[in-house]
């Protein structure tokens, strides 16, 4: 059966695990990884309250918004790590 807790309490193992990855790693590659569970979790929320508090499509904004600031995070952050690893070895 489906319900909002069960969307919510995998949401929060999601944000649980991505926060120890994020504060606990120093590789910027696994710090993105983190980061990138963190905004999962949030997505995760975004669509069960989007379907569980009524059939709008914010929800659907809202989380697809999230994924395309995901991506650019992501190109931006790796750009950054390989310039400075080129710049340094």
């Amino acid at each position: 059966m489906e319900t909002l807790s069960n969307y919510l309490l995998i949401s929060s193992i999601l944000f649980s695990l991505g926060l120890f990855g994020v504060v606990t790693r120093r590789n910027g590659v696994a710090v993105l990884m983190g980061v990138e569970l963190i905004l999962n979790a949030a997505n995760l929320n975004f669509l069960a309250f989007a379907r569980f508090g009524g059939m709008n499509m914010s929800g659907q904004v809202y989380a697809l918004f999230v994924i395309v600031l995901a991506a650019a995070e992501a190109a931006v952050a790796l750009a950054i790590i390989i310039n400075i690893f080129n710049n340094f070895n």
